[in-house]
């Protein structure tokens, strides 16, 4: 049996070899041949003698305080004492001028002996008359065994530096063509990242760079090619000949001897490369970079592809001769709305297509009214939300009288004798009819409501494409909802090819979204309520979240709930385990809403029962009382009857609108509270968040909460926009100590990271881990 018994320092440790006999204890330098025999201690051994080789060895200081070598990187005590024996060689004290680090007897060392870093500087020399190079290396202090770590540690980023190591005394060493070759075309950098510094002679100068140009005119593909620069000047034709045929690294052009690494030569001999389509060509000019074998280089844009960039980088420059809104809009356009209409008609006469991605109630509609009219008689079909049919029949028959519009919408839709003017059609029922809208000649193809189409695979956003038109335009208050994939979808319709394929998208740029704003910012003008100028007549708004604790029914429901499925989610997993944590998450927001929901209890008595139910009571009366009127709005249709029962009950008069109110239903809705008819308006948060007008409400609650921001703020646009006259109060309830106090925390973070990549709501949260999901979910007590 062998044993092993460390030391401090390490080269004292010992084997100790015992039999049936006897016990015999042996150095580490005299039991290396017979551990490298034993099954045991072999391969350790030669694991670290390897280690030893590759020069994997620092100097350190042990803890004993003596000088001792270890394996750079992990290694044990069996290793370390290997590699504190073998460098003690009875030369070592000679090579580093002194006992420390070679003698095989203990040194002691000072603390801190070791802590300053040796920085080697290289210094390349170039004798011109017989071309040869030679390198020189300089140090600071004497040639000892710190400075001769330093010097084998870089070598592994450049070998030829290990030729410094046969002398005594480092001097210079010659290098061949081929080791400059190498010098230049990496280990410059690596010798760089490594804390090294290369020096060259004043004489030589290495400011040659390469970079993409793309040049060309419009009507078809762009050529694409190296273009060569000295100090920034690009060079001749007859310099980048003589660069080309340059054999060795080293170049005379314009006076002066040029370095040239070997992959920039290659770029000066084959500088054609593939050429790129238009859409390619005006994405690669914006971002200042394109993909070239799998890498982003530099490129630089020419003549009228750089002319074009310059044109629609900014969206409120290059309009000195505009003729303003069009004669026929019986309306005066805003400042932003005139800007905005600029902007569209420029992007649009270049077929290039944008996205209006103002906030809800800026106008986007009437600027789209203004679009029409100015560039002519052609048609323009507009998709839209079947809320939104009658808001945009009545807007263009306000704002562009004479203008024909018709809806292509239920069993007597047609697109006979159509020749101009506006049609307008419903998502659903574009994608039953998308060949016959295919076959008209569109001059304008408007998406309202763009994030219906967020998901490129759908079924709708599938059939949009294949509607051809002159120009696209896309009108959405939150292009941005989750992921950038889906603002990829919207851009990659209104401007095909401008973002690349989905897969390359998400590759470069999730994660930083900032770097993609030079090239989506032409194609995309975003403008806030809350901008300098954009909206100065809109009243303030207040926006509060309201805890309420829940009642001890709720409170025994929620928990009772949360051991019984716990339970299951904790012995399930893949699809099982993500619909449980679905199910468990919806039955304790319904809850926290009221235990007749949960229940399933449509009859009950609903009073005394939900602390949600107890402040709504409190706020619909003080509205009331106050002359107010208020938008109730709940994700779950159901909450939504149990609450029109109830308000019913105690004399109040509602309203409710959810998915399954018909198109003219909605309309009369939205009459009759705008008249002040029905003060409490109870709406189902997917099918009212958008397309409605309802700035009669003063007060807008959020009976539950959604997963996403910027649905809620989308359903609170109903009331705050354009037209509101009076502060807008926004009521967020939360019951105290359940999930949803948690959730309203990640939707405040959500807030803070504005423009950039959201999570993806309920989703996500089925990834959680069994004890993220218990934290998520304890119930934590306030009632």
């Amino acid at each position: 049996m062998i044993e092993f018994e460390p030391a401090d320092p390490p080269r004292a440790s010992q084997f100790v070899f015992r039999d049936s006999d006897d016990t015999v204890r042996v150095p580490v330098g005299a039991a290396l041949p017979t551990l490298l025999h034993d099954p045991h201690w072999g391969p350790r051994t030669r694991r670290a003698l390897r280690l030893i080789a590759d020069g994997r060895i620092v100097p350190a200081i042990s803890p004993g305080g003596y000088d001792t070598w270890r394996i750079d990187g992990e290694a044990d005590e069996f290793d370390n004492a290997i590699a504190d024996t073998l460098p003690r060689t009875p030369a070592a004290p000679l090579v580093l001028g002194g006992q420390a680090f070679a003698a095989r007897e203990p040194q002691h060392m000072p603390r801190g002996a070791l802590d300053a870093t040796v920085r080697v500087a290289l210094r390349l020399t170039v004798d011109f008359d017989h071309t040869e190079f030679r390198a020189h290396l300089e140090f600071p202090g004497d040639w000892n065994a710190a400075t001769m770590l330093a010097v084998r540690r870089a070598a592994t980023v450049w070998p030829p530096l290990e030729r410094f190591l046969d002398d005594t005394e480092p001097g210079e060493i010659p290098l061949g063509d081929q080791e400059m070759a190498e010098l230049l075309g990496g280990a410059i950098q690596r010798l760089t990242d490594a804390g090294i510094d290369v020096l060259w002679p004043d004489e030589v100068a290495r400011s040659l760079a390469a970079r993409a140009v793309i040049s060309g005119g419009p009507g078809g593909e762009f050529d694409l090619n190296w273009e060569v620069t000295l100090a920034g000047q690009a060079l001749s034709d007859a310099e980048l000949d003589i660069l080309a045929d340059a054999h060795r690294p080293l170049v005379r052009l314009r006076d002066q001897w040029l370095l040239v690494d070997p992959v920039l030569a290659r770029k000066a001999r084959d500088r054609a490369l593939k050429p790129l389509p238009t859409i390619e060509a005006l994405g690669a000019a914006l971002t200042g970079s394109t993909e070239i074998d799998g890498d982003y280089v530099p490129v630089m844009a020419t003549g009228w592809l750089e002319s074009l960039r310059q044109r629609i980088s900014d969206p409120d420059s290059g309009f000195e001769d505009d003729p303003g809104q069009p004669a026929g809009l019986a309306a005066t356009l805003r400042d932003y709305q005139l800007r905005g209409l600029r902007w569209l008609d420029r992007m649009t006469s270049l077929g290039l297509g944008g996205c209006l991605a103002d906030d809800m109630g800026l106008g986007k509609t009437i600027t789209l009214i203004a679009l029409h009219l100015r560039r002519g008689s052609r048609p323009t079909l507009v998709v839209c939300p079947a809320s939104l049919l009658g808001n945009w029949e009545r807007e263009i028959t306000r704002f562009a009288p004479g203008t024909p519009v018709r809806r292509f919408h239920g069993t007597a839709r047609s697109l006979d004798d159509l020749h101009g003017g506006f049609v307008l059609t419903t998502y659903g029922t574009m994608r039953l009819d998308a060949d016959l809208l295919a076959r008209q000649d569109w001059d304008l193809l408007v998406a309202d409501e763009a994030q219906h189409v967020k998901n490129p695979r759908s079924g709708t956003a599938t059939a949009l494409r294949t509607i051809p038109s002159a120009a696209r335009v896309a009108l959405t208050g939150t292009p941005v909802e989750n992921t950038l994939s889906e603002l990829w979808a919207i851009l990659d319709w209104t401007t095909p090819g401008l973002l690349g394929p989905l897969a390359a998208f998400r590759a470069r740029w999730d994660g930083r979204p900032a770097g993609l704003a030079p090239l989506v910012r032409p194609f995309l003008l975003r403008r806030r309520k809350s901008d300098p100028g954009i909206a100065p007549e809109l009243p303030p708004k207040t926006e509060t979240d309201r805890p309420v604790a829940l009642t001890r029914e709720q409170a025994g429901l929620y928990q009772a709930l949360v051991d019984e499925v716990m339970a299951r989610i904790t012995t399930s997993t893949g699809i099982a385990r993500r619909g449980l944590i679905m199910k468990l998450l919806t039955g304790l927001k319904q809850i926290c809403n009221h235990p007749a929901q949960f229940l399933k209890q449509p009859q009950a008595d609903l009073a005394g029962r939900s602390g949600k139910l107890e402040l709504l009571d409190e706020l619909i009366g003080t509205i009331l009382a106050e002359d107010g009127s208020v938008l109730v709005f709940t994700q779950y249709v159901t909450m939504a009857r149990l609450l029109e029962r109830h308000l019913h009950s105690q004399g109040v008069t509602t309203q409710l609108l959810h998915g399954g109110t018909q198109v003219a239903a909605r309309e009369r809705m939205v009459r009759r509270f705008q008249n002040g008819e029905a003060p409490v308006f109870l709406l189902s948060l997917k099918a009212a968040g958008t397309g409605l007008n309802l700035t009669r409400a003063d007060h807008v609650v959020h009976y539950d909460r959604w997963w996403n921001p910027a649905v809620e703020d989308q359903a609170t646009d109903r009331a705050y926009r354009i037209g509101q006259t009076r502060p807008v109060q926004v009521h967020r309830l939360i019951a105290e100590g359940t999930l949803e106090d948690r959730i309203a925390q990640m939707l405040r973070d959500k807030r803070k990271l504005a423009d950039a990549v959201l999570g993806t709501g309920e989703a996500a949260l089925t990834e959680l881990t069994d004890a993220e999901l218990a934290d998520l979910i304890e119930l934590r007590g306030t009632w």
